[in-house]
């Protein structure tokens, strides 16, 4: 015998949700500015469209698992296989990686865009039913197939979204209104995913959430992550072209090439008839 279980994505009140945004928020800007150094030269750009990648990625899947320490059933017990639960991870980082490299190698024409936005979007979506899955409880889940197809929808445009602006949005201030709305968009993919979950319990236990346990885990898994964000901070922090913008970048060098000018052609005391001498020659 199966019955309908109460379902909350907001177990703690706002601060799961709002953590997961800011989350979202940290590595979509960390993401733009080292695609934003990317196309700046072409030293290293695959490293820094990498380390864009794994920033983005990591970001999208904190924001994800953020998120699901808010999530809690009604008299049952939520668990996570870890496996599935680090193969997400994989995938999430994967399909931006692939995502960013074509419009970072290939431009932002709308053939291109469309395609690496569809397959990122589609990774992402699929990263998120696969951390789905990996939850485990005494029950059945169900999907609304109408709410899935709208996540997927928004996971789509998110990311064709965020792909753009990877590309298109260079300066500092921008990037970082940029990382605000990306981090709406992931944020609010996620939810809509969440709102087409339903659970039916089969009513072999009573047991409560053991929220100890389950936020334990989490915040174990979630570590990795974490770390591997700070240290693209790091990098980002310590890179003073990263920090710049395109007006903030050029307006240093132009005057630096002026001063150099000047440095570079004294007005010399010429004894007479020097000019004319070094004319004819």
């Amino acid at each position: 015998m199966t019955a309908a279980a109460t379902v909350s994505n907001f177990y703690y009140g706002a601060v799961t949700p709002i953590a997961a945004y800011l989350m979202a928020c940290f590595g979509a800007a960390l993401g733009l500015r080292c695609t934003t150094r990317s196309l700046r030269g072409a030293g290293r750009k695959a490293g820094w469209l990498a380390l864009g990648a794994v920033s983005i990625g990591c970001g999208i899947w904190t924001m994800h698992f953020v998120g699901m320490i808010g999530f809690n059933v009604q008299g049952a017990l939520v668990s996570y296989d870890p496996a599935r639960t680090l193969l997400s991870l994989a995938v999430a980082i994967v399909v931006v990686a692939v995502g960013v490299f074509l419009v970072g190698y290939r431009g932002a024409a709308p053939l291109n865009l469309g395609m690496a936005g569809t397959i990122t979007g589609l990774g992402v979506a699929a990263m998120h039913y696969l951390g789905m899955a990996a939850m485990h409880t005494h029950g059945t889940l169900r999907y609304s197939a109408p709410t899935v197809a709208l996540s997927v929808l928004i996971a789509v445009v998110a990311a064709t979204a965020a792909l753009w602006a990877a590309v298109s949005v260079h300066g500092l201030w921008s990037s970082l209104g940029a990382s605000l709305v990306m981090g709406v968009a992931v944020t609010g993919m996620h939810y809509t995913g969440m709102a087409a979950v339903s659970v039916d319990l089969d009513g072999s236990t009573a047991t409560g959430q053991s929220s100890v346990g389950l936020l334990s885990f989490l915040l174990f898994m979630l570590a990795g992550p974490l770390t591997v964000l700070l240290i693209a901070a790091v990098i980002v922090m310590f890179d003073p072209d990263m920090m710049l913008g395109d007006d903030e970048r050029e307006r240093p060098v132009s005057g630096a090439r002026g001063a150099h000018r000047a440095t570079a052609e004294p007005a010399e005391p010429g004894v007479p008839g020097e000019s004319a001498e070094r004319a004819s020659w």
